[in-house]
């Protein structure tokens, strides 16, 4: 068993054995990656095929991850989960693998790790042999899109597998690839809208708050900060300069309000809008804020020195802070929802943003947030007029 065609499935084997009625009837009940290996792992041995370890891979769609895998070990607690990045294709780990085979279009591949018909002709089979490993078969799992992961299968008992373990290994193999297919694709779908909504919008909208107009008042301090003369970068910058730019001071940026328990709602362009939501007490969730902003402007400081001895342009911005009600939920189109905020306090942080050019100031607060946060932390820089803004207001900077 080299490669070539699979042999042929028998359904039949889907409710005579338990675990494959276990795989068939789920009852409803949803297993992520993990718990459904070790799952089946524990009721393969229980039908005693000689399992010592088993590795599933699965393609991701992450912009870090190209794939992930879940390992389970015979005698060991849970499994281990492990991500791998894009440069992964072109490690020797992988090029003299069998799981590039796999990849490549290969059937299935069964290799002896005992006794003189031994054939370690890939890395990691020298690897298990030299850990008592006797016997490995590594499977495609095919999905229903066409594309290919792998599920591999270690003994160690002498001799192997028997055929009859391989046989029933096969006839599960449609079931598990179905099963795999719908927690992996379940963990993509999660994994994706934490990138591209952020935590708390991805949980209610994998929970079915997706209805148009369905929004809630919240009170929360708000974070609006947009990078000063893009414009003119962009225009004398490279383009793959100023992306890398880009990235560089939104990765400065939502590391800290990420570790504050903030929310990036969204990036317009080179601006980025975030919240703190309020959870009983105002004075956290400013003082959260206010931190995440310090932290951005070290981090921006620490950024700029390297840049400086590179004879790179610095990146500046300025962030404005504000506390309020905002409504938040699902607004837009029929065909294309955002999942955002709006209302006066996002605007009133906008327009303070605005005034940090005016003002020469990297932070600016309004009265509302710096009484919250404590007037100590913060000095005022005046009374001023913001755009749309009915009444004066006073501002509030760091401490230069």
């Amino acid at each position: 068993m080299s490669g070539g065609a699979a042999t042929a499935v028998n359904p039949s084997a889907w409710t005579q054995y338990p675990v494959g009625a276990w795989l068939a009837e789920h009852g409803g009940q949803r297993l992520d990656l993990g718990q459904l290996i070790g799952g089946l792992c524990d009721r393969l041995l229980a039908e005693r095929v000689p399992l010592w370890r088993v590795v599933v891979g699965v393609n991701s769609i992450h912009p870090e991850v190209a794939a992930r895998s879940v390992v389970w070990e015979r005698g060991k607690q849970g499994v281990v989960r492990r991500d791998f990045s894009y440069s992964m294709r072109d490690a020797d780990t992988y090029v003299q693998s069998p799981v590039r085979l796999i990849h490549e279009g290969a059937g299935a591949i069964r290799r002896r790790l005992e006794g003189p018909d031994a054939q370690l002709d890939f890395p990691v089979l020298k690897e298990l042999a030299g850990k008592g490993a006797t016997d490995y078969v590594i499977m495609p799992i095919l999905y229903t899109t066409g594309r290919i992961n792998f599920i591999s299968w270690t003994s160690d008992r002498p001799g192997g597998f028997s055929k009859a373990n391989l046989t029933l290994l096969y006839d599960l193999l449609p079931l598990i690839s179905l099963r795999v297919e719908i927690a992996a694709g379940l963990d993509n779908i999660a994994t994706m809208l934490n990138v591209y909504l952020g935590r708390e919008p991805a949980k209610r909208v994998m929970a079915g708050t997706v209805r148009r107009g369905e929004v809630e008042t919240i009170r929360a301090a708000v974070w609006v900060s947009d990078l000063r003369n893009f414009t003119s970068l962009s225009d004398r910058l490279p383009a793959p300069e100023v992306v890398r730019l880009l990235d560089t001071y939104f990765e400065l940026a939502a590391r800290p309000i990420e570790d504050g328990k903030g929310e990036i709602l969204k990036f317009i362009g080179d601006g980025i809008l975030a919240i703190f939501p309020v959870d009983g007490d105002e004075r956290v969730a400013c003082r959260t804020a206010l931190d995440a902003a310090t932290a951005l402007l070290d981090a921006l400081d620490a950024e700029n020195a390297r840049r400086r001895e590179e004879d790179r342009p610095d990146i500046r911005c300025g962030v404005g802070l504000h506390l309020g009600d905002v409504q938040y939920g699902n607004i837009g189109a029929r065909e294309r929802l955002d999942f955002t905020v709006i209302g006066r306090a996002v605007n009133e942080a906008s327009r303070v943003e605005a005034l940090c050019k005016v003002l020469g100031r990297r932070m600016l607060a309004t009265g509302a947030f710096a009484r919250a946060v404590g007037l100590n932390s913060l000095v005022s820089c005046g009374v001023h007029a913001l755009r749309g803004v009915r009444e004066p207001q006073e501002i509030f900077g760091l401490r230069e």
